[in-house]
């Protein structure tokens, strides 16, 4: 199973932000009182959730691929307010109001920031 080359340069991101995720893991978790926001980025899309990890349950969880976000006009980060916006607002309908933020590897800039910053509004706490 060998790489070809238009991907070895993609491989070794993947490659390396997976180890740093790993690096991050061991000392970010998520708890009953202070569940864990992660946050998935792919070169299109956006995901965030709220996971206690304790009993392994996602609690809370928006994408910008649901019907009233992907609808929606605007740029990759506008999307991402978005779904930070939605998750505070479904997280605070849960009783949540303190989080961890897990950026999974991923540098804190661009479509992350926005994302934290929107659910720092929503008011989520971390």
């Amino acid at each position: 199973m060998g790489i070809t080359v238009s991907r070895k340069r993609t491989a070794k991101a993947t490659t390396a932000r997976k180890r740093r995720q790993f690096r991050v893991r061991k000392k970010v978790v998520g708890t009953a009182e202070r569940p864990r926001l992660a946050v998935f980025r792919s070169s299109k899309h956006i995901v965030a959730q709220v996971i206690d990890d304790t009993k392994g349950h996602t609690l809370v969880a928006a994408s910008s691929v649901e019907a009233d976000v992907r609808g929606a006009d605007g740029t990759k980060s506008d999307k991402s307010v978005k779904v930070g916006e939605l998750v505070a607002q479904r997280a605070k309908d849960a009783g949540i109001t303190k989080v961890v933020f897990d950026r999974a590897g991923n540098r804190y800039a661009g479509r992350i920031v926005k994302l934290a910053e929107a659910a720092r509004e929503g008011g989520l706490e971390f």
